[in-house]
C-alpha cells in the first residue's frame, strides 16, 4: 500500500522468494536506492560504482536485496520502492569548506549558514527529484560557486548583496529545456557568488564543434 515503511533490503511481495528471477524494474528501484543512499552519504563513490554494477548484473531478488541490506528504511509506492528526497535540508557551517558534488539527492529547499568557509554545490551529476531549488542564504565571507548544466538555470534576482557580487560565467542561455531552477535568496555578505558550467561539460561543447574552415574558404 502506498506509504508503507519496509528496509531498503526487502522488496514488497517478493523479500520471501530470494530465488526469483530478478526484472529490469527490480534493477531500476535498486539502483535508485543506492544513488539516493550516496546522496545522503551513506556510500562512498566508489562502493555506490560496485553496488551499481552489481544490482545491473544481479539474476535473482536475494542478490538485489543483499545490496540494500545495511541501508535504512524507505517508503513503498504503488509501484515498488522509492526513496523519497528531503524536502528540506539545512546547513550550518563556520570556517570549514561545504561540498555537495557526484551524485547527490538535490532537496525541495536548502537553508545554507555559512561563515567564512568556501561553499561548493556541483549539480552536474545531482540527482533531481524536483523542478526548483529554493536555496535560503545567510552567508559571510568566502565564496558559494554553483557548477551547472546545460539544463540548470540560476536565479538571483532576490538575493541582497553586501560588500559581494555574482558572478555568471555561463553566458547565454541558449533554447534548451531546463531541468532545474535554482532561487538564491537571502543574504551574501563579504564574498562573492559564482554560477559556472563545469569544465567537464564545457570540455566536450567545445570538443564536439566543427573545425574552423582554412583561411581563403
Amino acid at each position: 500500500m502506498p506509504g508503507e515503511i519496509v528496509p531498503a533490503g526487502k522488496q514488497a511481495g517478493r523479500s520471501s522468494r530470494p530465488e526469483l528471477r530478478a526484472s529490469h524494474a527490480d534493477r531500476d528501484r535498486v539502483v535508485e536506492l543506492l544513488v539516493v543512499a550516496a546522496g545522503d552519504g551513506r556510500l562512498t563513490s566508489d562502493e555506490l560504482d560496485q553496488r551499481v554494477e552489481a544490482a545491473l548484473s544481479a539474476r535473482t531478488v536475494g542478490e538485489l536485496a543483499e545490496l540494500t541490506a545495511d541501508l535504512p528504511a524507505v517508503a513503498v509506492s504503488a509501484g515498488g520502492v522509492v526513496a523519497e528526497p528531503k524536502d528540506v535540508v539545512r546547513i550550518d557551517q563556520r570556517f570549514s569548506p561545504v561540498r555537495r558534488e557526484g551524485r547527490w539527492v538535490v532537496p525541495r529547499r536548502l537553508e545554507l549558514r555559512a561563515e567564512w568557509c568556501e561553499v561548493t554545490l556541483d549539480f552536474t551529476q545531482a540527482v533531481i527529484t524536483h523542478d526548483t531549488l529554493r536555496i535560503d542564504l545567510d552567508m559571510q565571507g568566502k565564496t558559494l560557486t554553483l557548477i551547472t548544466g546545460p539544463d540548470v538555470v540560476v536565479d538571483a534576482d532576490g538575493l541582497r548583496l553586501e560588500f559581494s557580487r555574482v558572478r555568471n560565467h555561463r553566458g547565454p542561455e541558449a533554447a534548451r529545456p531546463v531541468t532545474l531552477r535554482v532561487e538564491l535568496v537571502g543574504r551574501k555578505s563579504h564574498g562573492r557568488v559564482v554560477v559556472r558550467q563545469s569544465r567537464r561539460t564545457a570540455g566536450r561543447w567545445l570538443r564536439r564543434r566543427p573545425a574552423a574552415p582554412p583561411p581563403g574558404n
